[in-house]
Formats: C-alpha cells, structure tokens, sequence
C-alpha cells in the first residue's frame, strides 16, 4: 500500500463490535483519563489524521523540511471559518481512522482536497476508501458522519442523508466526480476504476459498496462514567442498539450493506471547540 502503510498510533479503544452482512455495528470511545473523558487527547488525535484526511497521495511524502507545511496546508483545508460550533469535520475525521485501523481500508479521495474554498460544505460523500481482502471482490467504503449533540437528531439525519445518496442522478454524479480522483497506484486499478465508468450499472456500483454511518453525540453514560467498565459497556450498547434499530427500520430504497460506528462524547460543544483551537493553531 506505500505511504498509507504508515499511521497513527492507535487511541480509540474498540469496546464492542458485531459483524452482520447487511447491517454491522461497533463501539469506539476515547477513554477516560484522571476520571474525565478524555476530550482533548481525542481533539488531538484527530489533528494527527489531518494529512492523511486532507492531502492527496502525492502530497504526503513529509519529511523534517516540510513537516510544518503540510500540516498547516491540512489545516486550512478543512475550514478556516471562525463560526466552528456547527461544522461536523471533526466527526469526519473521526471515522477515517476507525475505518483504516479496525477494518484496514484505505483512502481514494481526500474530500476537503476538493473545496473551492477552505469554508465550503461539500455535498458528497464524507469519506471514500476501499477494502482489499484476498480472495474478496474489492470493497468502496462510502462514509456519512453526523456530529450532534443529540444521538437521536444524529441518526434521524444521517438516515435522510444516505437515502439521498441513493437516488440514482447523486448516484451517478458520485461516480462521474470521483472516479478521476482515484490515484492510479490504488491496488487493483484497472479493475477498480470499472465501477466507475459511465457505462457500469449502478447495481454492480451498490454491491461493491459499503456505507459506513458514523454517529458521534452525546452520551449520558459517558457523561456519567470515570473509567471503561462493564456497565458503561452495557450502558453504551443500549445506546447503540437505540441507533441501531433506527437504521433497521429505515425505509432504504435499495438494499445497502451498513457499518454503524458509535463513538460517545461527554460533550460534543467541548470535542469541538478543543479540535478548533488546534486546528485554528495551526493555520
């Protein structure tokens, strides 16, 4: 894979994970730290993805010459605009390393590399990667995140979100805009860049596909909890199963292979403002 052998340590911690065909689903959480959440370790962490979220392939061979460059060039691509409290990056970035530390995927097309500007909202997908599992078709893992302070607002939004993805002219946009995008040293190219050519169906698109829905919001076991045990475990999965069976019950006009990925904040005003002072540190 190159460049994207190299990563991050890890931080989140995998608390509970169950693989479904249609419709899997996992805990991450931060931790706590001296009895706290562990919010400004997590604000961190994020800002040590910013390369690999905001710059294209080519663009990451750093060295000690450039190293400052390129975080700050990372660092105004995601957005430079002082009214950050409801701007969901953060939770962007999040899913990005989930994805490439706990089920190996890689990225094909850095989403905020795209912006006309450093402030714009991109209507797309927020994360594109794909899978490479031998002896497996190639998997495109397609990601909707939704930071909210409200598990129940997320959810309900991130459902309107992917039904939308899925209407056939979005659809094939998607594939008109993306396909260009995919650096030709992504394994498997010239079998990969077939799902997205004009004259492939949507079907074979959707089937290749993985959507990967991301909520992070507010817990109220996090929020009540000072370290990882077996009831905040069990209090999570309550909330887990609570956006689980939203998503079972979403009305999809096509049937879609999903990953939930829950990742419980104590506060979501609190991750937000601590990544937007690294972020605006950097810039």
């Amino acid at each position: 894979m190159g460049i994207y052998d190299d990563k991050p340590k890890r931080f989140l911690e995998r608390l509970f994970f169950e693989e479904k065909q249609d419709l899997s689903q996992k805990i991450c959480c931060a931790g706590f730290e001296l009895e706290a959440w562990r919010c400004e370790p997590f604000a961190s962490h994020l800002i040590e993805w910013l390369p690999e979220y905001a710059l294209i392939e080519e663009e990451l061979n750093v060295n000690h010459g450039n190293m400052y460059v390129k975080l700050r060039q990372a660092a105004i691509r995601v957005y430079s605009s002082y009214k950050y409290k409801q701007r969901g990056e953060a939770g962007e970035i999040a899913i990005h390393p989930i994805c490439r530390e706990f089920f190996n995927t890689v990225p094909i097309s850095p989403r905020v590399f795209y912006k006309t500007t450093s402030n714009d909202v991109i209507k797309a997908f927020d994360m594109v990667h794909a899978r490479f599992i031998s002896g497996q078709p190639i998997e495109l893992w397609l990601g909707e995140s939704k930071l909210y302070a409200n598990s129940a607002g997320a959810i309900t939004d991130a459902i309107r979100s992917v039904t939308a993805h899925l209407e056939r002219g979005f659809l094939e946009s998607q594939k008109l805009f993306l396909g260009p995008q995919i650096p030709k040293t992504t394994p498997f190219y010239n079998k990969f860049i077939e799902l997205f050519e004009p004259q492939t169906s949507l079907d074979k698109f959707l089937s290749s596909a993985v959507f990967v829905v991301g909520i992070l919001a507010d817990s109220k076991a996090a929020q009540k909890s000072k370290t990882i045990d077996d009831a905040y475990i069990a209090a999570l999965k309550e909330e887990l199963a609570f956006l689980h069976e939203k998503l079972r019950a979403a009305a999809f006009p096509t049937k879609i292979r999903i990953v939930l990925i829950y990742v419980p904040l104590a506060t979501k005003a609190a991750l937000v403002a601590a990544f937007d002072a690294k972020l605006k540190g950097l810039q």
